[in-house]
């Protein structure tokens, strides 16, 4: 293993440091060192938007704290969820008066402690209400979509319940909005390497050389299958050939593609892999409206990428377009 580590089991602490260091105009520090916060949070009058979940993932979840985006962020070990007290202390951190929206992917750890953390909330007087992001299509069944993991789209998520937010939509508003984006967006990755922990300090799974796995999750959760790696052009069709029946996406629609690296994987390969997609679409009739492409919800040192689609209407367009300025998305 290289890294540019000291101790393996303080990472975390030292990425956060230097992850406020470096975005002082952004960030700013709670007393929880777990904890980090937008600067102008609390904003009075707007609804707070907290997310959280563990590390590893750069520049998700703390790397979507901005303006438009996400007041306050829990943040866990590698891979492991916020505590209770983690959580609660960011929805403190952005509480204004009007509520807190948490806006979380589907992680029993994370459901848990958000759980816990709510019902402390309440006992300070704290509205908070919760949308739990399920866009992988590899992680359940349609039929059981409840199970599924949260994936890329969850950035979308934040993205336009901060923007609804922001235009001053009340808490019941920006709740609809996110569980509008979670209903209305399909994600899978494809994995090519497998990434390392650095407690662990060997990958914490294996993809043999010369393979792909369809459907991979970000933890290195098992996917769809296993195959021969592929040109770009056929994993597009792959990785669209999943998501686009399970909504599903129609001829006409307008729709957002995020489409992010899992952290090895350089930009280029993802822009090879983005115009596949992209003509794949295009020859189905579906616009791309908007893209994204690049490192927005990593792996550690993961190879490959995921794929989010999102079904717009004239309610999401507008959202979407809104400006946002944090660490992992500027838009103007």
């Amino acid at each position: 293993m290289k890294k540019f580590i000291n101790n393996p089991d303080d990472v975390v602490k030292d990425q956060v440091e230097g992850f406020i260091k470096c975005h002082q105009e952004i960030i700013e520090k709670t007393a929880n060192p777990r904890v980090l916060k937008y600067k102008k949070s609390p904003i009075l009058g707007k609804v707070g938007i907290v997310t959280g979940g563990g590390s590893g993932h750069l520049p998700a979840f703390i790397g979507y704290i901005g303006e438009n985006m996400v007041d306050a962020v829990a943040i866990g070990e590698i891979f492991s969820s916020p505590t209770p007290q983690a959580f609660l202390d960011a929805i403190i951190a952005s509480e204004s008066g009007k509520g807190v929206a948490c806006l979380f992917g589907n992680y029993a750890g994370d459901k848990m402690n958000v759980k816990l953390a709510i019902k402390m909330a309440k006992a300070k007087g704290i509205e908070v209400r919760t949308v739990v992001a399920n866009d992988d299509v590899s992680s359940a069944p349609k039929e059981e979509k409840e199970r599924r993991r949260g994936g890329g789209g969850e950035i979308l998520m934040w993205k336009i319940a901060g923007a609804k937010s922001s235009e001053g939509g009340q808490l019941d508003e920006v709740i609809d909005v996110a569980q509008k984006t979670v209903d209305n967006m399909r994600s899978i990755g494809v994995g090519l390497f497998p990434c390392t922990i650095p407690a662990f300090g060997k990958p914490n799974f294996e993809i043999e050389e010369g393979k792909m796995e369809i459907g991979i999750g970000h933890h290195g959760e098992k996917g769809l299958e296993i195959m021969d790696l592929k040109p770009s052009k056929v994993i597009a069709n792959i990785m669209l050939d999943k998501i686009i029946p399970d909504l599903p996406f129609y001829e006409g629609d307008e729709v957002v593609v995020m489409l992010s690296g899992l952290g090895a994987t350089p930009v280029e390969e993802l822009y090879i892999l983005y115009s596949d997609i992209y003509n794949e679409l295009k020859n189905k009739n579906i616009v791309a409206y908007k893209s994204y492409v690049g490192n927005f919800y990593t792996s550690l040192d993961m190879g490959g990428a995921f794929l989010t689609l999102l079904k717009l209407d004239e309610e999401l367009k507008r959202l979407v377009d809104l400006n946002a300025y944090s660490v992992g998305l500027k838009q103007f």
